[in-house]
């Protein structure tokens, strides 16, 4: 019996990609702006409904870089529950992270603990949309302005999803996606900065090809960010089959959705707020009333070939290099404590059959008996 992991790339049509890698070859123009990453950015942003998008060889560069171009200096507050590079790029950029809580309902920075965590050296606020769910933007934007702080989101989870406004990427200073090869939308790695205007688009261009301007002059020190021309190819097939991926994840969603509301201790995020989500991540929580707990269950899915993964576990906090910060105590984060410990993402993605889901299913039926 196969297994089952909790994600897989939507793969393109092969005859399609190798004609794109001839076209690449036969141009000689691998990298450096080349014309398919010309293509792609302009799809991209129009596909958003954004108007300044630029493209990253990585989602965590463009973390990494969002943040340079802010010209931040002190202290950046932040969630503990997301994947480590949100934190890691604020600490590359010489900036303290501090961590607040988050919300039960969505996973997402609680805005009323938000102003407890600011202080004098604070410069701006990195929220996350956790598994594609917007935060609440509204009442974090009213924060920020109200206290002076730059916003810079990071949206690695959020491509194509939108609230009443348009798209959620138009919300803060900036930000961040990720096409790695476990998102919606996957550039093989990956990823882009959603900038509000076109000066600042023109400075991230920049400062993501070592902040070169011209053959004879470099303006500010910069990394090496730019995409290749074989990720844009991927990316531009991606982008034909995007929308009929995202209705399959939608599919496989809308059957777990049903199920666990029938299996007691299981529990998943309102129906009301995976609305708005573009169902990158299944998440459910393993609360007392269910006979294993997480890590229990967890084991007895492997033992099965079913691959979930306890997304975010451990905590940022938790780990080494910034459990020892006053923010990081447990004291201070008492939900995301709460939701690292029962949290499981269960296999979500296109390809996933019905039969699939059925197994997945019975699975965890099985291990609560």
């Amino acid at each position: 019996m196969k297994n089952i992991y909790v994600t897989q790339p939507y793969l393109p049509d092969l005859g399609a990609f190798s004609a794109l890698l001839e076209e690449i070859w036969a141009s000689r123009r691998l990298t450096n702006n080349g014309p398919l990453h010309e293509q792609l950015e302009r799809e991209v942003a129009e596909y958003l409904g954004v108007e300044h998008l630029s493209l990253f060889s990585n989602g965590t560069i463009a973390l990494m870089t969002a943040l340079r171009a802010l010209d931040l200096r002190g202290e950046v507050i932040t969630t503990p529950f997301s994947f480590v590079a949100t934190t890691h790029a604020i600490a590359w950029n010489g900036l303290r992270p501090v961590f607040s809580d988050i919300e039960a309902e969505t996973f997402n920075l609680d805005p009323a603990r938000l102003e407890a965590a600011i202080t004098p050296e604070t410069c701006a606020i990195m929220p996350v949309h956790c598994y594609g769910t917007p935060c609440e933007v509204e009442a974090i934007g009213e924060i920020a302005a109200r206290h002076g702080l730059r916003g810079i989101y990071d949206a690695a989870h959020a491509f194509g999803v939108r609230d009443a406004g348009g798209s959620v990427l138009r919300h803060g200073d900036l930000a961040v996606l990720s096409f790695h090869a476990t998102k919606v939308f996957s550039t093989l790695e990956g990823g882009a900065i959603i900038a509000p205007d076109a000066e600042t688009k023109r400075r991230i261009d920049r400062l993501k090809n070592f902040g070169i301007v011209n053959e004879v002059e470099v303006d500010g020190i910069g990394l090496n960010g730019k995409m290749n021309e074989v990720q844009a190819a991927f990316g531009l097939l991606q982008l034909r089959a995007v929308d009929a991926a995202l209705a399959e994840r939608a599919r496989v969603a809308a059957r777990y959705r049903a199920a666990v509301a029938d299996i007691p201790g299981l529990t998943c995020l309102p129906a009301q707020i995976a609305a708005h989500e573009n169902n990158a991540y299944f998440p459910v929580l393993v609360g007392p009333a269910y006979p294993l707990g997480r890590d229990a269950l967890y084991e007895a899915l492997r033992a099965r070939g079913i691959y979930a993964r306890r997304y975010f576990y451990p905590l940022i906090s938790s780990i080494p290099a910034y459990r020892d910060l006053p923010s990081a105590r447990a004291g201070n984060l008492p939900v995301a404590n709460r939701i690292g410990a029962q949290v499981l993402c269960l296999p979500i993605y296109p390809d996933l059959t019905d039969g699939d889901v059925d197994r997945i299913l019975d699975a965890i039926r099985a291990a609560g008996t």
